[in-house]
């Protein structure tokens, strides 16, 4: 680390005490700083919001579009900077890195980004543009009925990276409907150690009688003993709280 970036991070920690001024934040971002340094710039400026917006317009102008200036446009959490993300989503690329880091600034937007934007991260292959969907997902889960939000999530339930279906069914273990617990309970019998105890454990959590109920049938039916045990700790559980 430079000295000068010492400095900008000293004064970066002392931010709660001595607010930052914009003009400095200005000053001080350089795209020859490190990833780190820029990120933390970017962030300050993010949440200046209308104040913020000009500032990251003339970065842009001078910088190009970095991914923190990108991300920076979405914390800002501006119309016109939201507008903006959205024409440069419509451009084209030739790095799939710089449509992402598009739609991840745009996620800052939560329900208020347009549903081709969710289907645009849902359809595409990539972990990290599924990660965002889901990131979208719960943005607007509130608006949706239990059916609406496991047609969206059904394609990620259904993916092969563990990471992914686990992330997905935090987001579903938050409603307790039963055709949401019946399609955990289905996670708990055919698919890999690490999901099954994320749904096992999503069952316990949701605690109703339906997913009461797909316990015992699951802690009764499995061929596995392991999974029947989960099944029964997450029953045994429920009923000690």
């Amino acid at each position: 680390m430079s000295v000068d970036e010492a400095i900008l991070w000293e004064r970066l920690a002392r931010s709660r005490r001595a607010p930052l001024e914009p003009s400095w934040l200005e000053e001080s971002y350089s795209s020859s700083l490190s990833a780190d340094l820029r990120q933390a710039l970017c962030e300050k400026l993010g949440s200046l919001a209308a104040h913020g917006w000009p500032i990251i317009q003339r970065l842009i102008q001078q910088h190009g579009e970095q991914k923190e200036l990108m991300l920076a446009a979405g914390l800002c959490h501006q119309r016109e900077a939201r507008d903006w993300l959205l024409q440069r989503l419509d451009e084209p690329s030739q790095l799939d890195d710089d449509h992402l880091c598009v739609l991840q600034a745009l996620s800052c937007w939560g329900a208020d980004v347009p549903e081709s934007v969710l289907l645009t991260c849902l359809r595409h292959p990539g972990l990290q543009h599924r990660l965002t969907g889901l990131q979208l997902i719960s943005f607007r889960a509130h608006s949706l009925t239990d059916q609406q939000l496991l047609a969206l999530c059904s394609d990620l339930l259904d993916d092969c990276r563990d990471p992914l279906v686990i992330s997905t069914i935090r987001v579903l273990q938050r409603r307790d409907g039963e055709a949401i617990s019946d399609r955990l309970a289905a996670l708990c019998q055919n698919n890999s150690e690490v999901i099954a105890g994320a749904a096992f454990r999503a069952l316990g959590c949701i605690a109703t009688p339906t997913s009461q109920r797909l316990l015992v049938e699951l802690s009764e039916s499995l061929d596995d003993p392991g999974r029947r045990e989960l099944a029964q700790r997450q029953l045994s559980q429920q009923f000690r709280n």
